[in-house]
């Protein structure tokens, strides 16, 4: 995804169904997103969302805000399991038209309202990257520069001081092999100081 996305379909017996996608990069983030929605939609009776994080199965959490349980937190997250889709928060609001759905109801409904969502928005893939530093001194520059062209890498920032300091960032597939490699061709004389994990 490459912002917030918002879709909302046809009323279901008066109730609308409003979703709207925001990409999540940590769960500390979600209430600086729910809170704006509940004041741009405060005659919404329910905001149920649910997210997903990372590449691990268990990163994940879902909230029915009110709605019997089971019945809309959980639907919108097997969208976003469905769509195979990380890193994003689904939130559906409700406001309510009047006329109950039942359980059945309400599940086709949020899940619908995720779904019809996901199918419209742009999906764009980002590949892990892990973010380092390296600094070193001046005469390991050329065994560096050797290994950062062997694996394919261009530093992204660059500072020349009392010693040589590198921003990388080195797809995470490959970082533990890249890192060992730089430690032997530089006898370990290389500090590396990690970043967080994060994508392009």
């Amino acid at each position: 995804m490459l912002g917030e996305f918002r879709f909302e379909g046809e009323k279901i017996k008066g109730s609308r169904f409003i979703a709207t996608l925001i990409p999540l990069r940590e769960a500390a983030a979600l209430g600086s997103i729910l809170e704006p929605l509940r004041a741009e939609f405060p005659e919404a009776n329910h905001h149920c969302w649910a997210y997903r994080l990372g590449t691990g199965r268990d990163t994940f959490r879902y909230s029915d805000d009110g709605e019997p349980s089971g019945t809309a937190g959980k639907p919108i997250l097997q969208r976003i399991d469905g769509h195979s889709l990380t890193d994003l928060v689904v939130v559906v609001s409700r406001i309510f038209g009047g006329t109950k759905l039942g359980a059945g109801g309400l599940i086709r409904a949020y899940g619908g309202a995720a779904g019809a969502a996901l199918d419209r928005v742009e999906i764009r893939e980002v590949l892990p990257v892990r973010r380092v530093t390296l600094t070193f001194p001046y005469d390991l520059s050329g065994a560096v520069r050797g290994v950062l062209v062997a694996a394919g890498l261009e530093p992204s920032a660059s500072a020349f001081g009392e010693t040589v300091s590198m921003d990388l960032e080195i797809p995470e597939d490959r970082a533990d092999g890249f890192l060992a490699q730089l430690a032997e061709k530089t006898a370990g004389r290389v500090a590396i100081g990690d970043g967080a994990d994060d994508g392009v």
